[in-house]
């Protein structure tokens, strides 16, 4: 990773956003004083910033300020006392990891260092409270975007986890989030069916080999 200051000058694809204030606000993340207002101004403003991915994932120290985010959580959501603040927050640091994990030239290098991961505790909690939801809605949104790939590295490495099960008890808790986890739950049934197919093919070739 390198510094903003040495990064290749990025050609203007934006006419309303002032690329400096992406720089200041990238540069604002690796200080826990202003990284709030950073997330959130960011996070408004990933739409609108076609090469944002690469600016975050190059740039020194953003990542590790993204995952301290999601790890500050933790101690929140066992017991549940996540309050409508913290979610907010760490909901929007998940928005830039979902802009980094949609990313093609960002999504290899996210899947190699495992941050989805770093999810998944977010995906075992079951408060049917609005932070949990809005939580679990935000998390799920990250995998989705792996999801709407259709890559083989995706899939090999979402099989190699839980995902699939988590997915399942969280579709069938009845809540409203469920219903959002149904826009891409035929992406999902896909990799469930690929995951049967792997698992019943080295079922069959231990069989054979027995």
């Amino acid at each position: 990773m390198h510094s903003l200051a040495t990064a290749a000058p990025v050609p203007t694809a934006l006419a309303q956003v002032d690329r400096e204030k992406i720089y200041q606000w990238i540069n604002e993340l690796s200080s826990p004083e202003t990284r709030e207002n950073a997330l959130l101004e960011l996070s408004k403003k990933r739409e609108s910033v076609p090469d944002l991915a690469p600016m975050l994932w190059h740039s020194f120290g953003t990542i590790a300020a993204l995952l301290q985010e999601i790890v500050n959580i933790y101690p929140s959501i066992n017991p549940p006392t996540l309050t409508a603040h913290q979610s907010n927050r760490v909901c929007n640091a998940l928005a830039l990891l979902q802009c980094v994990a949609s990313h093609p030239e960002t999504r290899s290098a996210f899947l190699a260092a495992h941050i989805p991961l770093f999810l998944y505790p977010f995906l075992h909690t079951v408060s049917k409270t609005r932070p949990f939801e809005y939580l679990r809605l935000t998390s799920l949104g990250v995998i989705g975007a792996l999801v709407k790939t259709d890559e083989q590295e995706v899939i090999n490495f979402l099989l190699t986890t839980e995902i699939i099960p988590l997915c399942l008890r969280i579709m069938e808790s009845g809540s409203e989030l469920s219903k959002t986890v149904c826009a891409f739950q035929r992406r999902f049934y896909i990799l469930l069916a690929l995951g049967l197919f792997m698992v019943l093919g080295s079922f069959s070739v231990s069989l054979q080999a027995s």
